[in-house]
C-alpha cells in the first residue's frame, strides 16, 4: 500500500487487557471518534497497563484486520523500534480521537 494511501488517525486508548492468549501481546481498546476498535500490540515488554491507558496514539485505521490468536485486530498502532526501547508514536497536543494525520510536505 501506498503511503498517502493510508488512513491515519489519532486514537485514545481506553482499555489494556492480556490477551487471552499470547504472553507478549496486549488487547487494546482505542476510540478512534466514530467508534471503538480493538488493537492487538505487542508492548508487554515495554509497557505497563497504567503507562498506555488515556495515552493518544497514531492509529493506521485502513488495514485489513487480522485475527492474533484467536483476536481480531482491527487496526494498528504506529511505533518505533531502536532494538531496545518501543517509543509509541503520539501527537505533541491534545488532538481529538478520530483527527485524522495530514501528510503535509
Amino acid at each position: 500500500m501506498e503511503f498517502s494511501k493510508l488512513d491515519l488517525r489519532v486514537g485514545l486508548i481506553k482499555s489494556v487487557e492480556d490477551h487471552p492468549n499470547a504472553d507478549r501481546l496486549y488487547k487494546l481498546k482505542v476510540d478512534v471518534g466514530e467508534r471503538d476498535i480493538t488493537l492487538v500490540a505487542g508492548l508487554k515488554k515495554y509497557y505497563k497497563p497504567e503507562e498506555l491507558r488515556g495515552k493518544r496514539i497514531i492509529v493506521v485505521y485502513n488495514l485489513e484486520h487480522k485475527k492474533f490468536r484467536g483476536v481480531v485486530s482491527q487496526g494498528m498502532l504506529l511505533a518505533a523500534d531502536d532494538g531496545e526501547n518501543v517509543g509509541i508514536l503520539t501527537p505533541l497536543r491534545k488532538v481529538a480521537p478520530g483527527t485524522k494525520v495530514e501528510i503535509k510536505d
